[in-house]
């Protein structure tokens, strides 16, 4: 089961290794089979971004960012630079989501961005940890509570894996979010707490088969690993091949040789 986009990493899995040298780590990615990214801290040079992407024959899936305030108009010019027409707001302070009338305000301030982007050309999503999941709130997890808040326009990035550590059977999840997710985040590792280490995709706890088939209408896989106690190529790497090798993503360097 694959999607009809190529598979993406966040680069923000590859932070330390690309502050040594974008323009080659980028090469390797696409050489590891990803045809996207996932963009993050884009307000820095994004043309310089896009250039080097170009260059590495990688597209964009998406960036994280927060379309607010001052930034606002910055982060509607960034991601039209790198080519993509979605801006995942990637985290808010965990008391925003203690209880009811703080999930509410919440909702608002997203469906507020999601207008302004929507004048932009722009999709909004909002991207989860595992804060969200372990708050309750009416009996719920207060993400579940959120989505019912969000107009029909602002989409769900789920992390699989936060949302594990937060509590919840992730497949079970999905089902019950529904097709508001768009963008899955897939990572593995122990999935205890938030400060173990995580491991390439296949060697860890998820059952990432599971979790992906019950999201088909998913429209990006995206690898992320926010931190290894291996070496973070090789692990981001090895991802995409296990991912390949059960018929869960399709390398485009496979599909160019085909």
């Amino acid at each position: 089961m694959t999607t009809p986009h190529p598979p993406a990493v966040q680069l923000y899995s590859v932070r330390d290794e690309l502050a040594g040298g974008r323009a080659g780590i980028l090469a390797r990615l696409a050489g590891f089979g990803y045809g996207a990214v996932e963009a993050f801290s884009v307000l820095t040079d994004p043309e310089a971004l896009r250039d080097d992407l170009d260059a590495a024959g990688l597209t964009v899936s998406s960036v994280h960012a927060t379309p607010s305030g001052d930034q606002a108009e910055a982060v509607a010019a960034a991601a039209a630079t790198l080519g993509t027409d979605t801006v995942i707001v990637p985290y808010l302070n965990p008391a925003r989501f203690a209880d009811a009338d703080a999930v509410a305000r919440v909702a608002r301030d997203l469906n507020a961005m999601a207008a302004f982007a929507a004048g932009h050309g722009l999709r909004l999503g909002y991207h989860n940890h595992d804060f969200e999941l372990s708050s309750v709130v009416g009996g719920r997890p207060a993400l579940e509570v959120l989505a019912d808040a969000l107009d029909d326009e602002v989409l769900l990035e789920l992390d699989t894996y936060w949302a594990a550590v937060g509590g919840q059977d992730v497949p079970a999840l999905l089902r019950r979010l529904g097709e508001r997710v768009q963008y899955l985040h897939v990572k593995d590792g122990p999935a205890v707490s938030r400060d173990d280490f995580m491991t390439a995709v296949g060697s860890g706890t998820l059952p990432v088969a599971d979790i992906l088939a019950a999201a088909p209408w998913a429209q990006w896989h995206i690898v992320e690993l926010d931190r290894c106690a291996t070496d973070m190529m090789t692990a981001v790497g090895d991802s995409l091949a296990w991912l390949a090798a059960h018929g869960l993503a399709q390398p485009v360097t496979a599909a160019r040789g085909a």
